[in-house]
This record gives C-alpha cells, sequence and structure tokens, in this order.
C-alpha cells in the first residue's frame, strides 16, 4: 500500500496480492479481506534532523518529501517493515530479532548456512560419515543426525540495560511466521527425532508459510539472563529449526541447473574434506523469519549444495 498526496487529498493506493486477486477472481462471493498490513520499507528515519537550524518544524521534512513507492502485488517482496501500533509511550528500544551465530548455530565460512541436500554430498563433505559435517553446514538429508541449526534471538538489544531486566510481556514475541521456498526446503524442529512439519499456507509463488506459536515449544523457547546470546540486554525468546532439503532437490538437478550455479572453488569441511571446484552445484536462497506481535523481520541466506562429481 502506498499513501500518495494528489492536489492536497491524501489518496490510499491499495492492490491485492496475487493470491487476493485469485480469490477475487473465483467470483463465488466468498471473497473477503479479513486482515491487512502496512508498511513503510521506502521509509529512512535516519534522515530525521532534530538539529536543522530552521526549526522543529523542519525536523522531519525530508522524511515527509521521501517518494513513496506504489503498491506491489508480489507478496514476497514487501513489507519487510511492517508497522504496529503501540499504545505506550514509555518505551525506550524496541526488540529485534539477530541470528547467534555460535557453536552449533554459527555460520558457514562464506557467510551462508549451507544444506547438503543428499547423502551422497553430506557423504563427501564427513569422509562416508566418518567425520562430522562442518560449522555452519545444516544436514538436509537427515536433519536429525546433526545438533547444528539456526537460532535466531529477539529481545532488547542495547547495553544500557541489563540482560537480567525482565522485558515487557507487550514485546515478547510468542508467535513467528517463516517463509521458506517450498521447492528447496521444508522447515524441522529441533526437537529430538522431529520430522518435517507442514506449512500452514503454500502461495502461488512456492512460498510455504510456517506459523507457530506459544513458549517453550519444539520451535519456540524463553532466552534466560545466563543464556549466551546476540541479545545484550532482556532477552525475549528465541526460535531454533532445521531445514530438511526438498525431495526434488534429493533426487534430481533439475532445480539446480535452473536456478543454481556451478560452484567455482572447493567447498570445505572443518575436518580437511572438501567438494572440488565444479563437483558441486548450488542454490543460494532467503528463509524470512517474521515476529508476529511486533513485526521485526529477519532475512537468514541458505546455500543449498548437492555434490555432482
Amino acid at each position: 500500500m502506498g499513501f500518495l498526496d494528489n492536489s492536497g487529498d491524501i489518496i490510499l493506493d491499495a492492490v491485492l496480492t496475487d493470491t487476493g486477486r485469485m480469490r477475487l477472481a473465483k467470483g463465488d462471493g466468498s471473497f473477503s479481506i479479513a486482515k491487512f498490513a502496512l508498511g513503510d520499507d521506502e521509509i529512512d528515519y535516519g534522515l530525521y534532523d532534530k538539529n536543522n537550524p530552521n526549526g522543529s518544524a523542519y525536523y522531519d521534512l525530508t522524511i515527509l518529501q521521501t517518494p513513496v513507492l506504489e503498491a506491489f502485488t508480489n507478496n514476497t517482496s514487501v513489507l519487510k517493515s511492517r508497522l504496529v501500533s503501540i499504545e505506550r509511550k514509555d518505551i525506550l528500544y524496541l526488540p529485534v530479532l539477530e541470528a547467534w551465530a555460535q557453536g552449533d548455530t554459527a555460520k558457514h565460512a562464506d557467510g551462508t548456512y549451507v544444506v547438503p541436500v543428499d547423502k551422497s554430498t553430506v557423504d563427501q563433505l564427513t569422509n562416508n560419515g566418518a567425520q562430522s559435517i562442518a560449522t555452519g553446514m545444516l544436514n538436509g538429508y537427515q536433519p536429525v543426525n546433526s545438533t547444528h541449526h539456526i537460532q535466531v534471538d529477539q529481545g532488547l538489544d542495547s547495553t544500557e540495560l541489563s540482560s537480567a531486566e525482565i522485558i515487557p510481556a507487550d514485546l515478547i514475541e510468542t508467535q513467528y511466521s517463516v517463509e521458506i521456498d517450498n521447492r528447496l526446503g521444508s522447515l524441522v524442529s529441533f526437537a529430538q527425532g522431529a520430522a518435517p512439519s507442514t506449512p500452514s499456507f503454500v502461495d502461488d509463488d512456492n512460498i510455504a508459510l510456517y506459523v507457530m506459536a506459544g513458549t517453550n515449544s519444539p520451535y519456540i523457547n524463553t532466552i534466560s539472563a545466563e543464556d549466551a546470546s546476540s541479545i545484550a540486554g532482556p532477552r525475549g525468546t528465541k526460535f531454533s529449526f532445521k531445514i530438511a532439503a526438498s525431495l526434488e532437490l534429493r533426487t534430481s538437478t533439475y532445480l539446480f541447473n535452473k536456478l543454481g550455479s556451478t560452484g567455482t572453488a572447493a567447498l570445505s569441511n572443518d575436518n580437511g574434506t572438501a567438494l572440488a571446484a565444479n563437483n558441486w552445484k548450488f542454490i543460494d536462497s532467503t528463509v524470512r523469519l517474521t515476529g508476529i506481535s511486533t513485526g521485526y523481520r529477519i532475512d537468514l541466506p541458505v546455500r543449498f549444495v548437492k555434490y555432482t562429481g
């Protein structure tokens, strides 16, 4: 959506997403807008100038003059920064989401979470299972065989507040949504022996949406003050998960040929084993995690890898 100033009148420019248009096109009277979201992705609030010599009326002038984007119909491309309403006036810090990248939750040296998709790829990287999988790699073939996972922490990331302080209840995320390309993989909880979860919805762009709720669940847990965390101040919850490669990635190179690239350098393991250059293909993608209460969103880089030598 976008608010456009047209000769003094405020015009609301709203469009339906692709899925909304599809449902409207049914023409059976069932279409009804139950929810909507507002965003301000194009606005840079760092342009607020409280030192403007012309006075307070000019502090936000640059922001107000920022061109507003037209509304997009593709739901995967919009609303990275959702607007939320908070009635309280005593909040100095808003909660954020940050990836905790240490130990079993670390990223690979290339800056992504690497997901070997099948048995031959995992075997190549672990010397037929004799060695552990490398730091930053998630076993996409059999997630249960590795403790490596992705963890995102939520809370107030400020050193001006003690991590021992209790975060206000209305700033704690207890519900998250996760978006992942359904052609590439699915969500698996960190719980031992867990099977891939079923998405709540798969849209017309093949993006699977998972909605998870409740603290102390297979995906969501409370962070204590003693826990190691990327959050410096009061902690809320953490969202932990693994990724299972899709059947198509495990059994075929079609999507790797269509969407991916061939490795130009060796993909190394901590133990010295590696996939030689040109002997592996990869697809770079993103897993998007959003806090439903606060609207804060984080994009996590994921690289699906397949041995082709």
